[in-house]
């Protein structure tokens, strides 16, 4: 915990001085929309920040919308939740999502955890301190965005690092009926998420996880005192809820960059309603966004593969699945 704790303010530090040098260009392109929520502050022509209360907290999100919003057709939509000691705007720099989200034409939803946190039902965030219910806030997210943007609410997706990434599980788990399919970055499951999760539906998911990563050992046990399932375990309990076959195909992919990192993908096929399971392991790979930003020094969270792109891969693995 003493170790967390120090890591954890030297990446509180790193990141408020790398997101302030390092931020990617955001979209500036009109998508002919108004925002008519309460809160907003319009940050560009295509991107908006607003507010809603959920248990009795105002919170915050910042939006995305595609030049493809002009046209005035229901989009696609995806979650992306930041990690711990992360925002919102900070999560939009470290993966690059705006740009998939202009090629592809999706919307992007960027919200504010509790503190920096997410309450995802470990016990150990600030958010769970605190006793703060993200789940009903991200149902009551999307609920407002439904009504004040077009979406296409049978493709709704989200996608998470770290913290963010447990608490892609637990709505995974706790408000499956939203969501067509999920990702998680650098995240494990818990054991007791693991046990008592029932999807309402079949969910296709795609995880990423470092072989080396220091903060989320692929290996699992103890994290902050709570134990977690490794992400070998981790992919096989979604592959089983899923109702795949147990054994993978397996492909490794070629190096493009010399970075010290390759990937090897397992591809769970024979599940329910024809969906996938799949798992990129990134060989060497750190507490990182594939092809996203170094964040923080290697000697912290270890090296930032650039033979993924994490976020073109996902959003092209979530194109294949509606509700």
């Amino acid at each position: 915990m003493a170790r967390w704790d120090r890591v954890a303010a030297v990446m509180a530090l790193g990141l408020a001085i790398c997101l302030a040098g390092c931020a990617r260009a955001r979209g500036g392109g009109s998508a002919g929309a108004t925002p008519t929520v309460t809160g907003v502050t319009t940050t560009g022509a295509s991107d908006y920040t607003a507010s809603l209360v959920s248990g009795g907290l105002t919170r915050t999100y910042l939006v995305h919308l595609p030049p493809a919003a002009s046209a005035g057709r229901p989009l696609p939509l995806l979650l992306a939740l930041h990690g711990r000691l992360g925002d919102g705007k900070g999560d939009a720099a470290l993966t690059g999502f705006d740009a998939v989200a202009d090629h592809y034409g999706f919307i992007v939803i960027y919200p504010d955890g509790y503190q920096r946190s997410w309450a995802d039902g470990r016990g150990t965030s600030p958010a769970d301190k605190a006793g703060v219910d993200d789940v009903a806030f991200l149902g009551a997210l999307l609920d407002q965005i439904e009504a004040h943007q077009k979406v296409d609410a049978k493709r709704v997706y989200v996608a998470g690092m770290s913290n963010g990434g447990f608490m892609t599980e637990r709505l995974g788990c706790d408000l499956a009926k939203r969501f067509a399919a999920f990702a998680i970055v650098a995240a494990n499951v818990d054991q007791a998420l693991a046990a008592r999760c029932a999807p309402t539906h079949t969910l296709p998911a795609l995880l990423i996880h470092g072989s080396l990563d220091p903060l989320v050992p692929a290996a699992g046990g103890p994290l902050e005192g709570e134990p977690v399932l490794s992400t070998v375990a981790t992919v096989s309990r979604w592959a089983s809820l899923a109702g795949c076959a147990p054994t993978p195909a397996t492909t490794t992919l070629p190096t493009v960059v010399a970075d010290g990192t390759s990937v090897q993908r397992a591809t769970y096929t024979g599940c329910h309603s024809g969906v996938q399971v799949v798992y990129y392991d990134v060989v060497g790979g750190g507490h990182c966004w594939p092809d996203g930003l170094q964040y923080l020094p290697k000697a912290i969270i270890g090296v930032t593969s650039h033979n993924l792109d994490a976020s073109a891969t996902i959003w092209r693995f979530f194109a294949s699945y509606h509700l």
